[in-house]
């Protein structure tokens, strides 16, 4: 465990350099946030029908979405990608480490430290200028904290996902493509889930990507109850502790990162068979050399 917390410690470190990227990010989230707000605002405006959001809840929904934003798992790593085209990914395998804890390690960095930087002013400008409100109790506020800890682990667990695709796919932009789509609109990045017909949310409420978004802000705003939060993160959030029995036995036998005992895998129950199918005969792959 040492060394996972040290490969997440030295990346979180590395990224936090970056301050001058963080504040162009910030004025960019910011001027697409203003955007978005005016966009509900014209909206509420326009219609005297019952909506099943306020427009302060809306408004609230958007910064918080906004400060969250380097958290989803929409683009693929551009370092992975490019070890992966040139075969310098072989060298990963040569590192006394198991090889998908530790990307999940290094995308955790990836992901924390550039939304910190964002997170903490963009919570004080929008906090103070735009509207966005404080959670609606303590309790809705920790539920909040936890569910969004939830959501890093389900994104990361995501991009790690497309990651490994990419090993099939090599380019892995035709991927990338589709999972902007997907995440921004079944997440509840672009509209919030509560306007969608009934009929949409029944699919949205089975698919992972409600708990990168959805699931925390509106625990924040008291629209689901914090004593709800154990049957969300069993619904939208799953913990996959089963050993890996996947792939050829050979492929077991003569690779030693590709046996495990039983692992823990934050992410969407509908992903675990793909990533534990996935995950022995990629390294089997690596193994033997046949890299695409």
């Amino acid at each position: 465990m040492k060394a996972y917390a040290a490969v997440i410690g030295a990346r979180f470190r590395m990224l936090l350099q970056y301050r001058m990227a963080a504040v162009a990010g910030l004025g960019t989230q910011v001027f697409w946030g203003l955007i978005r707000m005016m966009f509900f605002s014209a909206f509420y405006r326009s219609t005297t029908a019952h909506q099943p959001m306020s427009l302060a809840d809306v408004i609230t929904y958007i910064w918080l979405g906004q400060a969250m934003l380097g958290m989803l798992p929409w683009i693929i790593d551009r370092e992975m990608r490019a070890m992966i085209r040139s075969g310098t990914v072989a060298y990963e395998l040569a590192r006394p480490l198991d090889l998908y804890t530790f990307w999940f390690c290094r995308d955790i960095a990836r992901r924390t430290a550039p939304t910190l930087l964002r997170a903490v002013p963009m919570f004080a400008i929008a906090g103070l200028f735009f509207g966005l409100q404080p959670p609606q109790s303590w309790a809705a506020g920790g539920a909040w904290a936890l569910t969004t800890l939830g959501a890093l682990l389900l994104g990361t667990a995501i991009a790690n996902l497309l990651n490994v695709s990419m090993l099939w796919t090599v380019s892995g932009q035709g991927i990338s493509t589709l999972m902007v789509a997907a995440v921004a609109i079944f997440s509840g990045m672009y509209v919030p889930l509560p306007f969608f017909p009934v009929w949409a949310r029944t699919v949205l409420d089975v698919l992972p990507f409600r708990g990168l978004v959805d699931v925390p802000l509106r625990l924040y705003m008291g629209h689901i109850p914090p004593s709800e939060i154990l049957p969300l993160f069993r619904t939208p959030v799953g913990l996959d502790t089963r050993p890996d029995r996947s792939g050829p036995r050979t492929a077991r036998s003569r690779y030693p990162s590709a046996r495990y005992s039983g692992r823990l895998i934050p992410c969407a129950m509908p992903f675990v068979s793909i990533v534990v199918t996935l995950r022995s005969p990629f390294e089997a792959r690596c193994s033997t050399g046949h890299l695409p």
